[in-house]
């Protein structure tokens, strides 16, 4: 590869993970609107969640049949698309009454579907191997920077602007980014679907077998239930109540509790590479986990229960936990060890819904539980709920950080689940070829 073709495409992978980073802004501006949400669309505290949490009722299912459509159509076109369907979303979520508003955040969490794995899917198209590992890992680190942008931006914003004109702007970025994919990146073959076609690999009958055999396994089964819960200070904490909890319990302005927050998606850029690196000079994934859940229970139980906090304090809080919940990410290579290969990708899409799975109970879970622990039921106003209420209702955070450490013993980071599946594999591969 030439080095004007490598640079060309370093900018393809650029637009797509600027796309990521669209949306990951998208995900969690929410979190930074939710008392004028609540006041506009004149909803309760479980409304509210549950309005939030719609992205993933989509988000999360389409994660499998999105990397099937980008081996089908490839990534340009998805992408695009998807850019579109963001955007359209955005203007639907503030254009009009509750109802649109949740079809328009459904849209958003569809488009943004296709945001990573499309990324993924140019690197491999447009990049040598060696480089893959770095475009993953940019791309996570774009993702969080959309989330600071987010967090900061609008809680500025929010000074000038109306919240509706705020997302009306963010449409119109959606657009742009559309354009510039579908005008910059060019329709090429891709390289794994050339390959796929002169190498006669794995039958549908083949993959779905293999998945049937995934989901039996218990094994990824609690990989996914530590991912889920270990993301959980982010998917619930971060993305939607941190930053009212903030206000009602420390009595931040919504700036400094933007900002504060803020500070968990920084310490994620930086613990991602860090932990990463250390499980794979120790060649253990477990370990890392399991330190890093222990460590995360104590900072978020004191985050939660410790009074008199300064925002100076909380910041550097916040970025340890940040770092600390990256640990979340070694789940993947986890469920990759527990199979071939050839069928690495569809365990990590069964992990990631589980993972996703969080922000679709626990979001309006949470709101719920204010309602049910402060004794009301008040529609467009969350300054009704006090710091205690928060607090009572956050307890989840850290019993799922406890429960993920307890999960984390049983837990084998060992050749031999691969070595099993292996095996079943193999005896699916002769029957197949018996009857064939």
């Amino acid at each position: 590869m030439t080095k004007k073709a490598s640079m060309f495409g370093w900018v393809v992978c650029g637009l797509g993970a600027l796309f990521y980073c669209y949306e990951y802004f998208l995900r969690v501006a929410p979190s930074v609107m939710t008392q004028e949400l609540s006041q506009s669309f004149n909803i309760s505290a479980a409304a509210l969640g549950n309005l939030v949490a719609v992205y993933y009722y989509i988000y999360t299912p389409m994660q499998l049949p999105a990397g099937l459509l980008m081996d089908r159509f490839g990534p340009r076109r998805l992408l695009a698309i998807a850019s579109l369907v963001c955007a359209i979303g955005s203007i639907l979520f503030a254009a009009g009454g509750l109802h649109l508003a949740m079809l328009g955040r459904l849209m958003v969490g569809f488009g943004s579907a296709f945001a990573f794995v499309g990324t993924l899917r140019l690197a491999v198209s447009w990049l040598p191997p060696s480089r893959f590992a770095m475009v993953t890992g940019s791309v996570t680190t774009l993702g969080m920077l959309g989330a600071m942008g987010s967090d900061i931006l609008i809680g500025r914003m929010l000074h000038t602007f109306s919240w509706q004109k705020i997302t009306f702007i963010s449409a119109i970025a959606g657009i742009l980014i559309a354009a510039f994919i579908w005008m910059i990146i060019p329709e090429k073959k891709d390289k794994a679907v050339a390959n796929a076609e002169q190498h006669t690999a794995v039958t549908f009958h083949q993959l779905f077998q293999e998945f049937i055999q995934l989901i039996k396994m218990r094994q990824l089964w609690l990989v996914g239930l530590v991912g889920c819960l270990f993301y959980l200070p982010i998917s619930v904490f971060a993305e939607l109540w941190g930053i009212p909890y903030l206000k009602q319990a420390h009595g931040f302005s919504n700036e400094a509790a933007s900002r504060v927050i803020s500070m968990i998606f920084l310490g994620e850029v930086f613990g991602g590479p860090l932990i990463g690196w250390i499980a794979d000079r120790l060649n253990n994934r477990t370990l890392p986990i399991i330190v890093s859940s222990a460590l995360a229970v104590v900072l978020i139980s004191v985050v939660l229960y410790v009074p008199g906090l300064t925002v100076s304090s909380l910041c550097l809080l916040f970025f340890i936990i940040g770092m600390l919940c990256t640990g979340q990410n070694l789940v993947f290579p986890l469920a990759c060890r527990m199979t071939e290969p050839r069928f690495a990708g569809t365990a990590m899409a069964i992990t990631n819904m589980l993972v996703m799975l969080g922000g679709v109970v626990f979001q309006p879970v949470i709101g719920m539980f204010l309602e049910l622990f402060s004794g009301k039921h008040i529609k467009g106003d969350l300054s009704v709920y006090t710091g205690s209420d928060f607090q009572s209702a956050l307890i989840i955070l850290p019993i799922a950080l406890i429960i993920t450490f307890i999960t984390m013993f049983f837990i084998r980071d060992k050749k031999d689940i691969k070595i099993a599946a292996s095996v079943a594999l193999t005896d699916l591969d002769k029957k197949e070829t018996a009857l064939s």
